[in-house]
């Protein structure tokens, strides 16, 4: 069993052989594509969408800019529905951010199964998991709040500290010490983010097995791991910054592998776009509102499709995990490298009975 965070590499990578091309199965692909997009396990990125901000900005004959101009005047009249199409965007991406969050916390479980048996059963899955994903739901919501907090604190607070010394007042006067208070919070910021950061791969590779293999909430699931990590901190960091070479790696590999599929998604989008502007259309709810649903549902297709590209690596990283914790965690390590059965007994064979003697001879009859 690997121990150290290199030495789990190359056996996540003959398991992501196993399950994907031993023997490629189409559905499976389709159906991990699914799973990696609602689990949020993404490593595509890169996709340029400038083109399209500079294929709209081509004028019609009369002169008007379908997308890269300002919006026209707008009628008074009209400020009303322009005002409740914004709220009711705000309101609906809050909804969907929250149904989504919950939908992602039970598909970690899905996909942790999913490479764990080798194999893809979204159904079943979501029966399986949904309570469980319902706890780790808690946890990303606690998780989130906590950073919006902490955030928020620490930009405030320096924010108060220098209206309360007098810097805002005059600031030409204390530049030299904004600059470095500027900087201060720069460095504080930027070492917060990869603690965030490294909580958060924490919680998917390591949280979410213990809880589903141990029935836990979040809670105890950190006490837990905690007590793993407390005698082998180290490694634990090894593996985080190896993860962080891995993922940086894989995300310039499939990006490039998935450029020509974004571009099948990219191009049509931009045609339309261009069909729009020459038919002269101009911005009002109805266009608005046709934008925001076909820019929703291309930007739906170009994520399946990313995540379609780069399947071998939405099972290889949950994979390399579960290799990294079962060294540490024996009932992960049971059910990854099962015992082999024992060999059935052989059946001794019937015994033959003996062979019956043969008839004797008949005795001779008396003389006389």
């Amino acid at each position: 069993m690997p121990t150290s965070a290199v030495d789990c590499v190359q056996p996540a990578i003959q398991h992501t052989r196993q399950q994907l091309f031993a023997p490629f199965r189409l559905g499976q692909w389709s159906r991990l594509a699914l799973v990696a997009v609602l689990a949020g396990e993404l490593h595509v990125g890169g996709c340029n969408f400038g083109q399209l901000g500079q294929l709209a900005s081509r004028r019609t004959k009369t002169g008007q800019n379908f997308v890269a101009a300002p919006f026209p005047h707008i009628d008074p009249a009209r400020i009303a529905q322009f005002a409740g199409l914004i709220a009711a965007v705000v309101v609906l991406a809050i909804v969907l951010f929250f149904v989504f969050l919950y939908i992602n916390s039970v598909f970690r479980f899905i996909l942790f199964d999913s490479v764990l048996r080798r194999q893809c059963s979204i159904s079943e899955g979501w029966q399986r998991w949904h309570r469980a994903g319902r706890r780790y739901f808690l946890w990303q919501l606690v998780f989130l709040f906590s950073i919006w907090v902490f955030f928020g604190m620490v930009i405030v607070i320096p924010l108060v500290l220098m209206g309360a010394s007098g810097w805002m007042k005059d600031p030409t006067s204390h530049l030299a010490g904004m600059a470095g208070g500027f900087i201060l919070l720069i460095g504080v910021a930027l070492v917060c983010a990869a603690v965030v950061g490294a909580v958060q791969v924490l919680a998917k590779d390591f949280l979410v097995p213990i809880m589903a293999l141990e029935d836990l909430d979040f809670a105890e699931g950190w006490s837990r791991l905690i007590s793993l990590m407390r005698g082998e901190p180290g490694k634990y960091a090894v593996y985080l910054l190896l993860k962080f070479v891995l993922i940086i790696a894989a995300w310039i590999l499939f990006s490039i592998i998935a450029i020509i599929p974004a571009l099948i998604v990219i191009i049509p989008s931009a045609i339309v776009v261009i069909v729009g502007a020459a038919a002269g259309l101009t911005w009002n709810v109805a266009t608005i509102s046709l934008a925001v649903i076909f820019g929703t549902m291309a930007v739906l297709v170009l994520l399946y499709v990313a995540a379609l590209v780069s399947t071998p690596a939405t099972v290889f990283f949950p994979a390399y995990a579960m290799y990294f914790l079962a060294a540490r965690y024996p009932n992960l390590s049971a059910l990854l490298n099962p015992a082999p059965a024992p060999p059935a007994p052989e059946t001794p064979a019937a015994l033959e009975p003996p062979p019956e003697p043969p008839p004797l001879p008949p005795s001779p009859e008396p003389i006389g």
